[in-house]
């Protein structure tokens, strides 16, 4: 485990990208009838995460 802002500081740069399993959070988002939903919801905030780190450290995609 670790934090994403983590993870990019240390192992990213403009000539390696990373793969990046986060999927706990995605498939236990909910355990209700809202799973697609919370699911997606959690996605995104991860995929809006990822870009920012991205920006921060001008790296371009």
């Amino acid at each position: 485990g670790g934090s994403l802002r983590e993870v990019s500081k240390y192992g990213l740069n403009q000539d390696c990208g990373l793969l990046v399993n986060s999927s706990r959070s995605i498939i236990y988002a909910s355990s209700g009838t809202d799973f697609a939903e919370r699911a997606r919801e959690e996605a995104l905030k991860l995929q809006t995460e990822m870009s920012s780190l991205l920006e921060q450290q001008n790296i371009g995609l």
